[in-house]
């Protein structure tokens, strides 16, 4: 019994040092972005065989280490302000392809320095490629995971296709009749009643004025002119206006929208672009009364002070590459010298039965086991997977203070369990002794 207390103190010894080399190993990481502490699991040992059935009173032969288990909980997320760093906040990981250590694969990590290569690739600090959803030319996503890279080629020039305008435009003006003060393009100001200018862009990018004049002509009823300058037209006709477009509001009589009809679609061509150039005018049409609208979504006839309240076009002039940015969705965007942002792809996020299954891969990474189960990949916010947080990074879950204690704790048992060696000794020693 005296050599077994031995062997059962060398086991107490063993087993505290490794789990002072896991309180280690959580303190070393504790700046250590994503990293998530572990603990070691003591388990009892017996010195017979369980199959053979327990005997009271018989003592146990130590204590081994079990498993060190992984705690999943949240880190606290820092602000960085770079707009490639993203964090998750809730359950999930980031996906990331590559070989590590010889291991070929997909890799989960919950660290998100995320950064741009020369060759326009998304990356993580250790060069593995970001796996994501791809965005197809019309801002959908595609529907299989690969690595996700960034445009960094110049963004072409989109010409204007449609205008949108919201106004209010005075109910209680008296209408001129029509024949007295027809509208005259080349006197624009002095024959119409409101006029509102947005920039629009042809083929090759270059903006222009499109100036939209209002003219009352009859209760409810204005019409609206489209213009734009005669120097900007091919043929060139300098010092002139030329009208490219007309048509009629007309308002029920609580001023809501009721029809927006097109006179004359504009169409104009401009100098150097690329033909005709159409452009739909769109006053809240598909919100009119006629379409079976409430006619108060886009522009309306109140009485006061006629005045727009929002106008916009979907066209822009060319421009470069200037960086990437993350929303909260996880949708990286590239963004363009000419204020454009395109949606690029849209981060994976994985999800596990068992994130505590994960087997360790250094570098921040994990790896899927059986124990894990299969990898679930989704988007951000969805199937329980945690939502992005741009522009911030996790930190790492260790508590400093519960290490410390813990260093204390494995220390006064690992020098507890020395005493347990030198006292058997001890009584070793004296059954030596009484041959003696």
């Amino acid at each position: 019994m005296v050599l077994s207390a031995m062997n059962t103190g060398v086991s107490g010894l063993q087993a505290e040092d490794q789990a002072l080399g896991v309180v280690g190993d959580n303190i070393a990481n504790v700046d250590t972005v994503g990293f998530k502490s572990q603990r070691a699991v003591f388990e009892d040992v017996l010195g017979h065989s369980i199959l053979a059935g327990t005997a009271s009173g018989l003592p146990g032969s130590g204590v081994k280490i079990g498993a060190i288990q992984q705690n999943f909980t949240q880190g606290s997320l820092n602000n960085t302000g770079v707009s490639t760093d993203v964090a998750l906040s809730g359950d999930g990981f980031f996906v990331v392809k590559g070989t590590v250590n010889c291991v070929a694969g997909n890799f989960y990590t919950r660290a998100g320095q995320l950064s741009v290569n020369a060759t326009g690739e998304i990356v993580n600090p250790d060069g593995l490629n970001v796996q994501g959803y791809k965005a197809n030319p019309d801002g959908t996503f595609q529907a299989s995971v690969s690595s996700l890279t960034v445009p960094t080629a110049s963004l072409a020039a989109h010409a204007t296709s449609s205008v949108t305008v919201t106004a209010n435009l005075d109910g209680s003006m008296t209408n001129t009749p029509v024949s007295a003060t027809a509208f005259d393009a080349q006197n624009p100001s002095t024959t119409s009643d409101f006029h509102t200018s947005i920039t629009v862009y042809d083929s090759l990018g270059t903006s222009h004025s499109l100036d939209v004049y209002f003219k009352k002509t009859a209760q409810n009823t204005y019409d609206y002119h489209a213009v734009v300058d005669g120097a900007d037209m091919n043929p060139a006709t300098p010092g002139t206006n030329v009208e490219v477009g007309t048509g009629t509001l007309a308002f029920t009589s609580d001023g809501a929208l009721n029809t927006d009809t097109i006179t004359t679609p504009i169409s104009a061509s401009f100098l150097g672009a690329t033909g005709a150039q159409t452009i739909t005018l769109d006053f809240g049409q598909a919100n009119d009364v006629a379409n079976g609208g409430t006619g108060t979504g886009g522009t309306t006839q109140y009485s006061g002070t006629s005045a727009v309240s929002s106008q916009a076009q979907d066209g822009y002039s060319a421009g470069d590459f200037s960086g990437v940015a993350i929303d909260g969705t996880g949708v990286i965007k590239g963004l363009y010298t000419n204020g454009q942002k395109l949606a690029i792809g849209q981060l994976a996020v994985a999800k596990f039965q068992s994130n505590e299954g994960l087997g360790r891969a250094g570098q921040n990474l994990w790896i899927e086991t059986r124990d894990s189960g299969s990898a679930a990949i989704g988007v951000a916010g969805a199937g329980g997977r945690g939502s992005v947080s741009a522009g911030s990074l996790e930190t790492s879950n260790v508590d400093l203070a519960s290490e410390f204690v813990s260093l204390i704790q494995h220390q006064r048992a690992f020098s507890a369990n020395s005493k347990t060696i030198t006292t058997a000794d001890q009584m070793l020693q004296e059954l030596i002794n009484i041959k003696q």
